[in-house]
């Protein structure tokens, strides 16, 4: 018996984590996140690496790689591509997709520091601004007469009985 009650309780503990709304948003935003990064993926890979291989002399950083060991049984030869080096199961250093990552992960980045600034510029326009309140009416006055702080309504001092005219 004292099993089951445990077993119920986490039970409850997992259901009230799991249909907590930051974790659903979490979830989303994963989900989301993993579609996006295709989209950045291709921003990079098809429309900016052509660019930067055009700046760097036809450069395709997709292809660049460094030969850390010839295949068994292969003489020292250099290979047309990464993919041709991979095929002969040669040990390679492939700095070239190194680097188009690093730009794919600062561009994703970029774009979601932008995002993120865009919602919190939205989020402060829907808030609305505190109305200023007017400043209370005073409830007390000083006595012409001896200066003492008395009620508003006074018509005499009660520290000096001057019998008060305003």
């Amino acid at each position: 018996m004292a099993k089951k009650i445990k077993s119920s309780k986490f039970v409850n503990e997992f259901k009230a984590f799991v249909l907590r709304g930051n974790v659903i948003d979490l979830a989303v935003g994963v989900i989301i996140g993993g579609a996006f990064q295709s989209i950045v993926k291709s921003l990079v890979d098809d429309l900016i690496m052509p660019f930067v291989g055009l700046a760097t002399g036809g450069i395709n950083f997709k292809d660049q790689f460094v030969i850390l060991k010839h295949a068994e049984g292969v003489a020292a030869t250099t290979y047309p591509s990464l993919d041709a080096a991979k095929e002969a199961g040669a040990t390679i250093f492939a700095y070239g997709s190194f680097v188009t990552a690093v730009i794919n992960f600062l561009i994703m980045a970029f774009v979601i520091f932008l995002f993120v600034k865009g919602i919190n510029k939205i989020h402060e326009l829907g808030k609305k601004k505190p109305v200023e309140e007017a400043p209370a009416a005073p409830t007390t006055k000083i006595c012409p007469f001896c200066k003492s702080e008395i009620a508003i309504e006074a018509t005499r001092c009660a520290h000096c009985t001057s019998e008060l005219t305003e």
